[in-house]
């Protein structure tokens, strides 16, 4: 069993104040809960914890402000669905990997507010960086040369992935939106995806219909897929419907319109210009968040 279990955490009303970030407390409770969650998911000992869950939650603090001040939120559902692909990743329920959690005297609330945090930056560095993020026909070149020399005396067959062409379809449902409106607009969802044959003749369908919002995604291949969503598009067939699920604007669904397999050429180039990209991307991600800590007032009690 991955977690094992340790004594429950005090109680926060027992906490005290170990950190003021910018008007808002970090407390003893807030950090012992972090460190407990590092502890049970790296394996560091409790002082090398106690410090990282810290410093974690001071980010975490800026983060989400700076995230309010460039108008990003995440919503529940979001959270949600990042949860529940850490659970299916450790091969549990999301249920299960609730009780789990505070098996181990963790409060799942404690990963979900990370997640969260994490969720609001990914897409505040996107916004903030994507113009900057720049990778050279060069760089891909040699690491696709350097992937080469590699496995130059490995025998492995040429790698296959998928490529899909995709639009999303939602049925906008405003956020004060009674349970029985959201159960209509589901309903109205499935009759949609039940009639929906092809992309030709379902998305003018769908763009006739009342608050019902079409936009195309283009063509994805499968590893720039979302986790949660991989599996769901690889099920669905050619001119169908994934099942519908609930996001921020309301009941999405994603039509698969074309899926074509791409050689190992195309996909390896893409895959090291995601890779390239995502450690640009975290250079630039750790210089904004020392500038946040730069201009915030941290008190240390």
């Amino acid at each position: 069993m991955l977690l094992a279990t340790v004594p429950v955490p005090r109680a926060a009303a027992q906490s005290s104040i170990k950190v003021i970030v910018a008007d808002q407390a970090v407390t003893s409770y807030d950090i012992g809960q972090r460190a407990r969650l590092i502890t049970l998911t790296q394996r560091k000992n409790s002082g090398a914890a106690t410090r990282e869950a810290q410093e974690e939650l001071i980010d975490e603090v800026l983060k989400l402000r700076e995230a309010r001040r460039m108008g990003i939120s995440v919503s529940k559902s979001e959270v949600d669905g990042a949860f529940a692909s850490i659970a299916s990743r450790v091969k549990l329920s999301p249920q299960n990997l609730a009780g789990a959690l505070r098996q181990a005297g963790v409060d799942p609330e404690t990963l979900r507010n990370r997640l969260k945090a994490e969720l609001a930056w990914q897409q505040l560095v996107r916004m903030r960086f994507r113009t900057e993020v720049q990778i050279s026909e060069t760089d891909i070149v040699n690491a696709l040369q350097k992937q080469k020399a590699d496995s130059k005396d490995k025998e492995n067959q040429p790698a296959v992935s998928i490529e899909y062409e995709l639009q999303q379809v939602i049925f906008v449902v405003p956020a004060k939106s009674t349970g029985a409106f959201k159960t209509q607009r589901k309903r109205e969802a499935e009759t949609l995806r039940k009639s929906f044959t092809s992309c030709e003749q379902g998305v003018p369908q769908a763009r006739t219909l009342s608050e019902v919002v079409v936009k195309s995604i283009g063509f994805r291949l499968e590893t720039e897929l979302p986790p949660d969503m991989k599996d769901v598009i690889g099920k669905t067939e050619v001119g169908r419907l994934t099942p519908p699920v609930d996001s921020e604007r309301g009941i999405q669904m994603i039509a698969v319109c074309k899926k074509r397999e791409i050689k190992s050429d195309i996909s390896a180039r893409t895959a090291i210009e995601d890779d390239l990209r995502q450690k640009e991307g975290d250079q630039l991600s750790r210089r904004y968040i020392q500038e946040l800590r730069r201009a915030a007032v941290i008190v240390y009690k």
